[in-house]
This record gives structure tokens, sequence and C-alpha cells, in this order.
């Protein structure tokens, strides 16, 4: 585990293939996810803080919830709720966060901004005064998992018109902090994941079929990242 300081009051904490982050305020403290390998991600935020620490979780793959069991409860989009219980048949309290939800750490307002399509309930957070989105599988530049029933490509490309949307009216973010890859990368990439995925709906780019954990998929190289997907 190795932990970075990215400001005064925020941490990028890298657990192997993964990363989470820490965001402070006056007030309280924000865990994005929990990690994959660790299991005391609350033990490592309450030693770099002196406020009390709540948890995020920005889906429910199995690599951003650790920690899950150190909380009492923690937030998280209620369509990612199959997942967490279901799927990966893990056990706890939940507080539902939705699409534009506001958490207020204390001097430090942070936005829920839902993204569907890598899992249902996959969200992002999005620190104004930072201008950055914290946290998440769907914007990055290494391989996004677009495979199994849980998956869909059309919701995904729908999620990224609408972020792009957002912030070219709004000019809210430069920099995306991603739980993946390259940390951060520049807002830029979000209309060229977009065109990617479009381009796989359309069939023109078709990829390879490879071996993913026993299952076969079609690994495409869209440039901006590489897409795993269905076989078929």
């Amino acid at each position: 585990m190795e932990i970075t300081k990215i400001d005064k009051l925020t941490w990028q904490i890298d657990d192997g293939g993964v990363r989470f982050f820490l965001l402070s305020g006056e007030d309280r403290a924000l865990l994005i996810d929990s990690g994959m390998t660790v299991h005391n991600a609350r033990d490592v935020a309450e030693n770099l803080v002196a406020v009390p620490v709540s948890l995020l979780t920005t889906h429910a793959d199995p690599d951003h919830i650790g920690s899950v069991e150190q909380f009492d409860e923690f937030y998280m989009h209620p369509s990612e709720a199959t997942n967490f219980y279901k799927t990966q048949g893990r056990r706890g309290r939940f507080i539902p966060v939705w699409d534009g939800d506001v958490l207020d750490l204390g001097g430090r307002e942070l936005e829920i901004i839902h993204l569907p399509g890598h899992t249902p309930g996959s969200v992002t957070v999005l620190d104004r005064a930072a201008r950055a989105l914290f946290g998440g599988d769907p914007i990055q530049d290494g391989s996004i998992f677009m495979f199994g029933a849980q998956r869909e490509l059309h919701a995904y490309v729908k999620s990224l018109e609408r972020l792009e949307k957002l912030n070219t009216d709004c000019a809210l973010f430069d920099r995306v902090f991603p739980s993946h890859a390259a940390c951060p990368v520049p807002a830029g990439i979000i209309p060229e994941l977009r065109r990617g995925a479009e381009r796989i709906l359309a069939g023109e780019l078709t990829g390879n079929i490879a071996d993913m954990h026993g299952k076969k998929i079609r690994r495409v190289d869209a440039g901006a990242a590489v897409f795993l997907c269905d076989a078929e």
C-alpha cells in the first residue's frame, strides 16, 4: 500500500491494482472506496485525519469494497444494491446517495454524479472547488470492464454524453482521479472514451477474443482505453 498526499486535505491510497481516496473537510472526512486487499482502510484514514471518517462506495465490484465491514454504514447509490448484496454477497447498511446529492464535510462540499454503465449504480465525486472528479472506473485510460450482466455499453455512452455536456456548459472540472491506470487524467479523455464506445456499438471496432477469469471476452482497444466486452 502506498499513500500519496495530493494536497493538504486530500490523499490517494494505492492498493495494488486499485486506488482509493480520502478527502477531508473541517468537520469530517470521506473515504471514497475502501481498497481490495487491505481490510483496514478505516484505520489508514483515521491515522491521516483528526475528524470522523465516513465511507462512500463508488460501486460494489470486489476491488472497491475491501474494508466496507469496518463501517456501520456507508454511502452507496441504490442501483448498486443488487451488485453489493447478491452478486458480491456482502453485508452492511447503506445510506442512499442520488445524482446531485451534496455531502458537506465542513468547508468542503462534494457532489455525487451517477454514471451508470460500468455498473448500474456507479458514481463519481465532484469537488467543484478543486475542479476535480474522484473515484470510480468509468473514466480512465486503462481497461474498462464492460462484460457480464451488469455492464451496459449503451448506458455508458449516455452517461458520458451527459457528463461531457455538463462540463462543457458549466466548466466544472479539469482533472479526473480514477481508481485504475494513470492518475490523474485530463477531462478531455471523456469525449475520447465516449467516441470509442460509440464505435464499438456501431461495429467499427471489433477487437479480439481473449480469456478473462476463465471467461471468453472481447478485448477492444479504443485508443483512449481498452474496453473488455462480451464475446458475443
